[in-house]
């Protein structure tokens, strides 16, 4: 998931911090999800996935398209 979230933030030109502005995280929640620290709870997921604009089972899921 963590790869995830940070291609998807970058493929929308975010930054963490604007990523975290519009999920309602600290930036260091966005961070530490991003370096695989973390293992987001469900609610998190799903606040990462609107604000990305994805549902949570493709924010969980991998995603081919995704990969570099």
């Amino acid at each position: 998931m963590n790869s995830n979230v940070r291609r998807l933030r970058e493929l929308r030109a975010l930054s963490q911090r604007e990523l975290a502005a519009r999920a309602g995280l600290s930036v260091t929640t966005v961070n530490r999800i991003e370096l695989g620290q973390r293992k987001p709870m469900p609610k998190t997921v799903r606040k990462l996935a609107g604000a990305l604009g994805v549902s949570p089972q493709e924010l969980l899921t991998a995603q081919p398209w995704l990969i570099k």
